[in-house]
């Protein structure tokens, strides 16, 4: 995991607070801090469908937030997801 990551281009910066505005997107990166999960665990957590929680992964891993991996599961491929980063700098100037 890298420890920061630091924006410096306006349209990032807008696209990670349009993603961060979402209570929902918000709080997955929370859960996602201290330990990795897949999509079922996470959307089981949240009280989501799969789909709408794979959406919302989808859009988070679009600002560089998160990441994610494919494995092995009970029954076929799960997606492994874990945060990226610790602490964002914006820099606006």
């Amino acid at each position: 995991m890298t420890d920061t990551l630091e924006l410096n281009d306006e349209k990032q910066i807008i696209g990670l607070a349009k993603a961060l505005s979402s209570p929902t997107r918000y709080n997955i990166v929370k859960l996602l801090l201290d330990k990795e999960m897949d999509i079922s665990s996470i959307a089981k957590r949240m009280k989501q469908t799969e789909a709408n929680t794979s959406a919302q992964i989808k859009h988070l891993e679009k600002t560089g937030i998160l990441e994610s991996r494919y494995e092995p599961g009970a029954h076929g491929v799960r997606k492994v997801c874990k945060t990226k980063v610790r602490r964002i700098i914006l820099n606006v100037e």
